[in-house]
């Protein structure tokens, strides 16, 4: 009997976790209308969005710089305030994964194929092609290059990732609720209707308009790398093989799940990056990026106040490079942060807010710093010193600074394996992510709908990458990451409200744990006082029972005392003790 009842708890297990509702469907008619836009329209899609993404970008954008800075000061928040306590799980829940290998997953999922994209892309375009403040190719240019690199990649972003992923986590392990963006609102509205399916659809379709940008990303870049390398055309017909390729290894390593492929991957991606790195910082610039690094960490710390609330009111040119760089970066990390956040949110159980908030905010951005450092900071100099790589396409930076230094072929070559790496990593923890969402959280989805989202995720960017509709899809994310936003801050009032409910009801058992601890001792006392005046009655008592022994005793050894001094007498006196015997005769004769 109980093993029917564990094969039907199985098999309704199962059932769960490859369930799809409507969700899925309105999700997959949504694509699938920007896709076929892309592929028989392309220029209407880039028209129509770009035009969208401007209005945004110039009507709120002082929205985007408010509103991401709310979330680092909430995260920061979480590190000083008794919040920083509360377990992203059950009370007695702890990690079920080890520092390290956490690390390694928060870096693969959230930085991914970006550092080497624009780790020399980024400071080399502020550097020598748009600087924010300072002309092209001078000193302030350089310094600003990396200042601004840093704003895009640090602590504004991750807060952006931690933010979902701790709502997520939270109600997740904590309150028991499914793992879905919209369960996050329960405590604000009913999520079982059309509201939190609507929710849901908004996230997954910003999820995967950020992936499919990010393999797109890859595959350029692979593709770019491959060309300089052998000689190749850079075509859609190479990128395809790329897409092809790398879809099949990722997809066979998402039918193994988090513990297995995943986490192997990460693991791989941080041992590779560590390479990459240990050579930039050898035969790199060396001197110059310590240099360019400790003094960007200054100038970071103190100009942050001024970067993150600095939208250019009475400088049009200053305005458009904000709209084209920080803005973006703001809407592209909030695109990404469903896929990151539900990732995070995944391997982070049993940790506490602060503990998850200091890894998760100074972790990756500090690691970020450095390799922005080195890789950018090497891109500067080779720039610097007379060889120009600021024409190549973004693409082609990273590898146009590998071929000026010692062995630049051979790590060329590693470095489009790492990127491979990378795009594999992403793209697996996507399909478990879209998996998740799309069949009510479940957090071990069906290795069916995971083939499904794997294979749908590489279908967009290559029919993206064909059609030219490239921009078009980046255009339509940063659109999604707008409502998507609203979403973010009505997640964060919903986890204060939360956490404030939980407070509240501590502070009551608090309360009622220590009435209860006070009438106990209250009671005790008494029985306390009652035991010491018993005490003291039971003393007074045998002190007077034994002071009356004392008397008795004193009485008794009076008399013999006295019969003693009176024998002692009548011994020495024969004519006395006559005289009293002769006296005792005469009272017995005279009573009979």
């Amino acid at each position: 009997m109980e093993n029917n009842d564990l094969n039907d708890s199985t098999e309704n297990d199962k059932a769960i976790t490859n369930k799809v509702g409507s969700v899925f469907y309105w999700t997959l008619g949504i694509l699938s209308v920007l896709i076929l836009t892309g592929i028989f329209a392309p220029n209407v899609l880039e028209s129509v969005t770009a035009q969208a993404q401007t209005f945004i970008s110039n009507t709120f954008g002082w929205y985007y710089l408010i509103v991401v800075t709310i979330f680092l000061i909430v995260c920061l928040i979480f590190i000083v305030s008794p919040y920083g306590k509360v377990r992203l799980g059950k009370d007695d829940d702890r990690p079920e994964y080890s520092f390290p290998v956490w690390i390694a997953f928060l870096f693969s999922a959230g930085l991914g194929v970006g550092l080497l994209f624009f780790g020399a892309a980024e400071p080399i375009a502020h550097f020598a092609v748009s600087s924010p403040n300072a002309p092209e190719g001078t000193e302030q240019a350089a310094m600003d290059a990396l200042l601004y690199t840093f704003f895009h990649w640090g602590l504004h972003g991750w807060a952006i990732y931690a933010i979902i992923a701790i709502c997520l986590a939270y109600f997740n392990f904590r309150k028991d609720k499914t793992g879905l963006i919209s369960a996050t609102l329960s405590p604000l509205w009913n999520m079982d209707g059309k509201l939190g399916k609507t929710i849901d659809v908004v996230a997954i379709v910003a999820t995967l308009s950020g992936i499919a940008t990010t393999l797109g990303f890859g595959a350029l870049q692979m593709n770019g790398g491959i060309s300089l390398l052998t000689g190749l055309p850079n075509s859609f017909a190479l990128q395809l093989a790329i897409i092809v390729v790398v879809t099949v290894i990722f997809i066979l390593s998402s039918m193994t799940g988090i513990d297995k492929g995943i986490k192997i991957l990460s693991t791989v991606n941080m041992s590779l990056v560590g390479v990459v790195f240990l050579f930039f910082m050898i035969f790199g610039a060396t001197m110059f990026s310590f240099n360019m690094l400790t003094t960007t960490i200054g100038n970071y710390i103190q100009n942050l106040p001024q970067m993150s609330f600095n939208i250019a009111p009475m400088s049009e040119d200053k305005r458009e490079w904000i709209n084209a760089w920080t803005i973006f970066y703001w809407a592209w990390w909030m695109a990404w942060s469903p896929f990151v956040g539900t990732f995070i949110a995944r391997v982070s159980k049993g940790r506490t807010l602060r503990e998850f908030v200091v890894a998760v905010l100074l972790v990756p951005s500090v690691m970020g710093f450095i390799w922005f450092s080195f890789i950018g900071g090497t891109a500067i100099s080779v720039e610097s010193s007379g060889t120009i790589i600021s024409h190549l396409p973004d693409e082609e930076v990273l590898f146009g600074v590998l071929e000026t230094m010692p062995f630049g072929t051979i790590m060329s070559y590693l470095t489009i394996f790492v990127i491979a790496v990378f795009f594999i990593t992403s793209a697996d923890s996507a399909t478990f992510v879209l998996a998740s969402q799309s069949t009510a959280g479940s957090l071990n989805p069906g290795k069916r709908i995971k083939l499904v989202w794997g294979i749908l995720m590489s279908a967009t960017a290559a029919v993206l990458l064909y059609s030219g509709g490239l921009q078009g899809i980046q255009n339509t994310m940063i659109l999604v990451a707008f409502p998507f936003s609203i979403i973010m801050v009505l997640m964060v009032i919903a986890l204060f409200k939360s956490l404030a409910q939980e407070r509240l009801r501590e502070e009551a058992a608090e309360r009622k744990e220590a009435r209860e601890w006070k009438k106990w001792r209250k009671e005790q006392d008494r029985k306390d006082r009652q035991l010491r005046k018993n005490e003291k009655k039971e003393k007074r008592t045998k002190i007077g029972k034994s002071q009356a022994h004392v008397k008795q005793d004193s009485i008794a050894k009076s008399d013999r005392t006295e019969e003693w001094n009176t024998s002692e007498q009548l011994s020495d006196n024969p004519a006395k003790r006559d005289n009293l015997d002769h006296g005792v005769d005469s009272n017995n004769k005279s009573e009979q």
